[in-house]
């Protein structure tokens, strides 16, 4: 009954952050919320047991994905709605 109830709260949890990737505006903030879906993700496949693919997800998809999104960011010049 516990993992019915945790397998809820993740998957909820994953509906939420990847509406929150579309929602954002700003791309700092939509990557970070990428990086707790994939965080959530890898949980998700450790509750199915799964843990060689829980581990490749934490490091790949959380860790360094997020990096490069976060590194590729920081090249960017911020555009802002004010100027002309």
């Amino acid at each position: 009954m516990i993992e019915i109830l945790l397998h809820i709260i993740v998957l909820t949890g994953l509906i939420i952050t990847a509406a929150l990737v579309f929602i954002f505006k700003d791309l700092v903030s939509a990557t970070i919320s990428f990086g707790i879906f994939s965080l959530l993700l890898a949980l998700e496949f450790y509750l199915l047991r799964a843990p060689d693919v829980a581990i490749t997800e934490a490091a790949i998809g959380a860790g360094l994905t997020t990096a490069a999104f976060l590194i590729a960011i920081r090249g960017t010049v911020r555009k802002e709605a004010d100027q002309p």
